[in-house]
């Protein structure tokens, strides 16, 4: 039974955290995961879930017992055992699927982020005519802006003239969703494709992916999103929307390791059609072949009418296995609609004790609206002579790990599955104690 605790309502004090704490009933997950630790030995004080999430202790030991059937069964692991690696990345795609509002044909794990948004590419960008532009957020994710301008110099376009940046107003850190829809409807006959991120990754901004991609269609422009941000932090519905596309990694949010695979969504429409005139354009591998005729090693291609059938190559197992271990641990929780409960309350009880503790010394640009932001809270420091990147490593000497982006931007994010509310009440303390 939850132990219930009402005896303070001082949101300021240690008391009122541990309260919050005691009645959480999704703090016993944090007892799955492995917590760094400080010099003194006691827990760090983690917030970057947002970069590298923490270890499952699920993870370790899916992948170690996949370890022990290489070393059992040697190539006979493909097909032997509960977990054989012939079909592992099936094991993923469910609850994959769940996270991302998808329907199981439409999602699938492989390759890297960036090399999936390129596959994606190739797929979606087919500039004709005057419709040749892609449009992205300015200050989009170096990677992001990078695979855009290199898609646009592959086909032969100028990049200044056919890149598109949806910035900011003067004045302002977030975007404001009138100006996307001025320019969709005002140059929406010379876009291709629209790439934006589900969360913006410096501002922790969400954007509105339902509308924007409902605007985009009616001017029959593609729409294609990277999740990095997004995945594992808010609740979406990728089939309902329509979204053609969306890729993220599965390393921040999703707790499955530095570099691990990562994944996509390519929606029923397109994924399922496999007819060789009005498919759409891929670049194909062995992996996305026809599961039934894969080894009879012939050479004309028959894509799988899933999203599988953008697979290249057999992907990383002990990547995989990692991975499950994660979705299995926020099955344990209750999937994202329970974890973004939690989120929710977590980021309020940041946002109020940094106002009424700190007052105007600290300016959190991400959205003050719930539905507008997921766990992260990106701040700036608002005092005179004062440097932020200063300020980083202070808490990060007192056992309180954030992320800092240039140019003058501390992430936190405080992730449900393993933090508490008494890490934020520490992390504002710290965080207070170093400005003084």
């Amino acid at each position: 039974m939850t132990q219930t605790i009402t005896t303070n309502n001082n949101k300021t004090t240690l008391a009122y955290a541990q309260q919050l704490d005691i009645n959480d009933p999704l703090a016993i997950i944090r007892e799955q995961f492995a917590i760094p630790k400080q010099a003194n030995g006691e827990d760090e004080y983690y917030f970057t879930g947002n970069s590298l999430g923490l270890q499952p202790k699920l993870a370790r030991e899916y992948v170690i017992e996949l370890l022990d059937s290489w070393g059992q069964r040697g190539v006979k692991g493909h097909f032997e055992g509960d977990h054989p690696w012939m079909p592992y990345h099936e094991f993923l795609t469910e609850q994959s699927a769940l996270l991302v509002g998808g329907k199981n044909e439409e999602v699938v794990m492989m390759n890297s982020l960036t090399t999936n948004l390129h596959l994606m590419m190739v797929s979606f960008y087919q500039p004709q005519g005057k419709r040749s532009k892609i449009l992205l957020e300015d200050h989009a994710f170096p990677s992001d802006h990078y695979a855009v301008e290199s898609q646009l110099k592959h086909h032969k376009k100028n990049v200044d003239d056919n890149m598109l940046l949806w910035t900011p107003r003067a004045g302002e850190e977030l975007l404001n969703h009138d100006d996307l829809y001025q320019m969709i409807e005002h140059q929406g006959d010379e876009i291709a494709l629209i790439l934006l991120p589900g969360v913006q990754y410096y501002t922790g901004q969400v954007l509105d992916m339902k509308t924007i991609t409902e605007k985009a269609h009616a001017k029959g422009i593609l729409v294609g999103f990277d999740l990095a941000h997004a995945v594992g932090n808010i609740e979406m519905a990728l089939h309902n929307w329509q979204v053609d596309f969306a890729c993220w990694c599965s390393y921040k949010y999703l707790n499955s390791g530095a570099g691990s695979v990562a994944g996509c969504f390519v929606h029923q429409k397109h994924s399922t059609n496999t007819d060789s005139e009005t498919q759409v354009n891929r670049f194909a591998g062995w992996w996305g072949h026809d599961k039934s005729s894969r080894f009879k090693m012939e050479n004309t291609f028959k894509p799988i009418p899933t999203a599988e059938g953008w697979q290249l190559s057999n992907p990383p197992v002990l990547s995989l296995a990692a991975i499950r271990g994660s979705l299995d641990t926020i099955k344990m929780a209750g999937g994202i609609k329970e974890l973004r409960k939690k989120s929710i309350k977590l980021t309020q009880y940041m946002t109020e004790l940094i106002s009424s503790e700190l007052g105007d010394k600290i300016r959190i640009i991400t959205p003050s609206n719930q539905a507008e932001r997921g766990c992260q809270l990106s701040l700036m420091i608002n005092v005179e002579g004062l440097d932020g990147k200063a300020m980083f490593t202070a808490l990060e000497e007192n056992g309180v790990t954030t992320d800092w982006r240039e140019p003058n931007v501390i992430r936190v994010a405080p992730v449900p599955l393993y933090n508490k509310f008494q890490d934020i009440y520490h992390f504002v303390r710290l965080l207070k104690e170093c400005l003084q």
